[in-house]
């Protein structure tokens, strides 16, 4: 019997395109049986907030970083033609002309398939997110986290 395969995907990117793009293939890995992980970090972290503003304690620096980053998925902005927040509302209405799966829904099936969803905890300790302002059933840790998960990956990705 021979072990699945791994993909293992890097999450930089805090733009709704290209958080959809990152769940759309974990998503396909693993409907293909692949271990697949996604490490959130930087803007990344972002796609696995909580859409509701909570108020864990926090420095003046991370409130200002709280409210300056988006809250959830369905928050990102788009990484071109954002149009001062027109851009997400356009291609959302597109998206669901044409039966597509927005992004927070592509999250939830993730879960759904045991896609490990990593979130970085020195990126967390930097920008002042707390455990509390991300969804449930995520993994936290570091890079030496993700190395161990990413170095028998058949497939590394970086968005």
């Amino acid at each position: 019997m021979s072990e699945n395969k791994k993909t293992n995907i890097i999450l930089f990117s805090g733009e709704y395109d290209k958080a959809m793009a990152a769940y759309i293939i974990a998503n396909g890995a693993a409907a293909y049986d692949h271990d697949v992980t996604i490490f959130h970090t930087f803007w990344g972290l972002n796609a696995l907030r909580k859409d509701e503003k909570l108020r864990p304690q926090k420095s003046f620096m991370e409130k200002i970083f709280g409210k300056m980053m988006p809250h959830g998925a369905k928050n990102l902005p788009l990484s071109k033609m954002n149009f001062a927040g027109i851009g997400p509302k356009m291609i959302k209405s597109v998206m669901k002309k044409h039966n597509a799966m927005p992004v927070e829904d592509l999250i939830d099936m993730a879960k759904e398939q045991d896609v490990t969803l990593l979130a970085c905890t020195m990126t967390m300790d930097l920008l002042g997110i707390k455990q509390e302002e991300l969804m449930d059933g995520l993994e936290y840790g570091g890079v030496a986290a993700y190395i161990a998960e990413g170095e028998d990956g058949a497939v590394n990705l970086f968005i």
